[in-house]
Order: C-alpha cells, then structure tokens, then sequence
C-alpha cells in the first residue's frame, strides 16, 4: 500500500478528499493529514509519504520554496498540487520543480482520480524489476528527467537560500534558520549550499558579511569596530579575522585602498 498524506489548511477539503477518494483502489492509505506547512513538515519526515497532495497557497507560505524542498529532500515522493491561485506562470514553475498534477481548486473527483492514477503508476514503475530493453530505455529517459527535475528544485532552494541571507545577514544567523525558511533540514540545505556553491552555510554568510562591510568602509565617519557591528559581528577581533581571511587584508587596510 503507498502511504498518503493530505495538507490544507481547509479542514473541509481534506476531510473530503480522506473520504470521498476511494483510496484501496489505487492501493494507497491516508497515513496522515495536516493543517499547515510546519506540521505537514514534521509529518512527511517522520512518515516519508509515497503520495502527497497539498495547497501551496496558506497563510505564511511560500509555495514555491516548499514545493522545491519538498521536491529536493523527497525526491522519489509524488506529489500534486491543490490550490485556488489561478496563476499560470506560477503553475508552470511548479511542474518544472517536479510535481505530478497541478489542480486548481475546486477540482473535479475525475481530476483527482487521474492524478492518483498518474502517481501511483510512477511509483509502480520505480518499484519494477526484470525489464524488458524497451522498458529499460523508457525508465533511462525518466530517470534523466527525474534528475533535472531535482537540480531545477535544488537551485532554486539555494538560490532561495542566498536571498534570505542576503536580507538577514545582520542578524544572528544559523543554518537552521535558513532551512526553515527553505522548508528543508538543515542537513539538507548544508549539502544543496555545498554541492551548488562549493562553500559551506558559514562561508556564504561570511561573504554576504564582508561585501556589505567594504560598502560601509567607503564611510570614514565609521569606525571599523561599529562596521563589523553592522554586519553581524559582535567581537570586533571576529570580524577583524574574518575580513582579513575573505579578502586577504585588513579592514583598515581596504579602507586605505579606497
């Protein structure tokens, strides 16, 4: 049985959709059922779910983002998309980002079946041993476009990524901060930031750091201490190192240069 988890934060939707669906026929059993992001997170790793469907469009979302760490961290996961934003821009991104079926809200049971019916097959398809060279060569295809579709939803999650510490690097930042914002584990998001940048979560935090501290050393009124201070750095010795290590000399030394 392919394990099934619902989330919308209409609760009336994913009553209907548990019960209305003649789930056994398809093989399949609603393992679980969520009524917003954070805790449709914490059940799809605990459960790591064959199937989902889920809105992408509740209250303090970005779809799209979710969307792509879902599509990242569960690769092999189906899902399809319920949602009342009728955007096709939108809806095309989406499907680059490796969902099944994108139904906009209210969706037709005819809808719903043929996207149970195109997942489900996917997943049977995975689960095949012994093909024929016909089916080894249909499956080659689909596991190239299954490749792209994970790297298209890893670069966007990195890119994603790197605006939030763009926007946040003042802060006191940490690595799960960020992959919460990415709705993936931090120990995903670290190896996404690895794999596309080569550099680690710290390292990319350090840069967007430093590229702001020498805008604000063109600024003679500032004192070097005060300029780390603005751009995260509470010991002016830490930042003193860490300037000195990305940009192979001191603070007051760039600022000379200028």
């Amino acid at each position: 049985m392919y394990r099934v988890v619902l989330i919308d934060d209409e609760p009336l939707i994913v009553e209907g959709l548990k019960k209305v669906v003649h789930w056994e026929e398809y093989h399949c059993t609603v393992a679980a059922t969520a009524g917003d992001a954070e805790r449709g997170a914490e059940v799809i790793r605990s459960l790591k779910p064959d199937i989902l469907f889920t809105d992408i469009r509740m209250p303090g979302v970005d779809g799209l983002t979710m969307l792509a760490g879902l599509r990242s961290e569960f690769p092999d996961m189906q899902v399809t998309v319920l949602t009342g934003y009728r955007d096709f821009s939108y809806a095309q991104q989406a499907i680059r980002l490796g969902v099944a079926r994108f139904l906009l809200k209210p969706s037709k049971m005819d809808e719903i079946k043929e996207a149970l019916a195109c997942m489900t097959a996917r997943l049977d398809r995975d689960r095949r041993s012994g093909s024929s060279s016909g089916q080894e060569e249909e499956e080659e295809t689909t596991e190239t476009a299954d490749r792209e579709e994970k790297d298209t939803a890893g670069s966007f999650l990195v890119n994603r990524a790197i605006d939030y510490l763009e926007a946040h690097f003042a802060e006191k930042l940490t690595l799960q901060e960020v992959a919460d914002a990415c709705y993936v584990s931090q120990w995903h998001l670290s190896k996404l930031l690895n794999r596309y940048t080569k550099k680690s979560f710290y390292d990319l935090l350090n840069s967007c750091r430093v590229k702001k501290a020498k805008e604000l050393l063109a600024d003679p009124s500032l004192r070097i201490g005060d300029v780390g201070e603005m751009v995260g750095y509470v010991d002016t010795a830490h930042f003193a190192r860490v300037f000195k290590k990305v940009t192979g000399m001191s603070a007051n030394e760039y600022r000379n240069s200028l």
